[in-house]
């Protein structure tokens, strides 16, 4: 197959490789242990921050566009300098993919909660919920640590799988890069704090809409193979419809509300941050989650991701057989 529809089917195989690939070696290694990329960016946007911050939303969205719009603007020429370059462009999504991916070490990390906890560690615990989410884990018992761990593994099944891999079967290197950095600013400025609220707005509403689609992918993934985890897909729906929009971010509430359902726990409550308290609606009319909830979450985590790769290469393969589609039908309704 030659000429501008060969080109269209290699580029499709060449992303859906390199997201699979990105996945397995993701699934193998976990995060890169050192230099990572998403860590460097950090620091290369702390320093941006720095640069131009004032406690206004103009600041913010200069910093946000800059930050997030030179790595794509980088991604972008890549793929255009792979263009007839299949191999290249495989290995370049396959490298990325890996490494804005963060399903491994999440689970890894819950796992390795939920084994302090079940030693009777609370403090051991306690050291390793930072990891997670950023809490204040000093006045959390067992089950507030539970509770932690489940809603951050429920949220970030989201941030670090499903929703990069959507937007990489989307858009393919500019998409992969540009997620994670939308991602990464909304983690460092995107909160509530008197430093952040104006300034942060940008970073945090660009990362709503962003995961707007892949939070209710993870809903729906995770309503589907409750099973796995020992939970009934009926519960978890019917608790995701209920309480996902409960939540004050319009997406974490979609992941937590079905997993809550999932596991037959309920989630939510006050929350500490630093000295800033938070109390949230309860999403799960079941009980409160223990350390076996830990380990069940994670299990479902995987299968979730699992899917997500399968559906989003799939995607990203079909995309060729997609567009010609839409052009087939445009052409038969000139016709008529």
């Amino acid at each position: 197959m030659g000429g501008r529809a060969g080109r269209a089917w290699r580029t499709a195989a060449a992303n859906g490789a390199g997201l699979a690939v990105g996945a397995a070696l993701d699934a193998l290694l976990g995060d890169p242990r050192r230099l990572h990329p998403v860590a460097a960016f950090g620091t290369l946007a702390n320093r941006l921050e720095h640069r131009l911050y004032q406690p206004n939303r103009p600041a913010g969205i200069g910093f946000v566009a800059a930050a997030v719009g030179l790595p794509v603007a980088a991604a972008a020429a890549v793929t255009l300098a792979t263009r007839d370059r299949p191999v290249a462009r495989a290995a370049a999504v396959a490298v990325t993919t890996w490494t804005v991916l963060g399903g491994t070490s999440l689970r890894r990390e819950a796992r390795l909660l939920g084994s302090a906890l079940a030693e009777g560690d609370l403090a051991a615990a306690r050291d390793r919920l930072p990891h997670l989410c950023g809490r204040d884990p000093a006045a959390l018992d067992e089950a507030g640590i539970a509770r932690a761990t489940v809603e951050s593994v429920a949220e970030n099944t989201s941030d670090a799988v499903v929703a990069p891999l959507c937007w990489g079967a989307l858009a393919g290197l500019p998409g992969l890069v540009g997620y994670r950095a939308v991602n990464t600013l909304d983690a460092m400025v995107g909160h509530r704090s008197p430093r952040y609220e104006r300034f942060g707005w940008a970073a945090a509403r660009l990362d709503d809409l962003a995961n707007l689609v892949p939070s209710r992918l993870s809903a729906v993934l995770t309503v589907a193979l409750a099973p796995t985890a020992g939970g009934g897909r009926g519960a978890a729906l019917g608790t995701w419809l209920r309480h996902g929009h409960r939540h004050p971010s319009p997406n974490a509430g979609q992941c937590e509300a079905a997993m809550a359902g999932a596991l037959g726990v309920r989630l939510g409550g006050r929350n500490v941050y630093a000295g800033r308290v938070e109390d949230r609606p309860v999403l799960g009319t079941g009980r409160a989650p223990t350390v076996e909830d830990v380990s069940r979450a994670a299990t479902l985590s995987r299968a979730i991701g699992v899917a997500a790769v399968a559906l989003t290469v799939g995607h990203a393969v079909a995309a060729p057989a997609r567009r010609a589609l839409v052009r087939y039908l445009r052409t038969r309704r000139r016709s008529r």
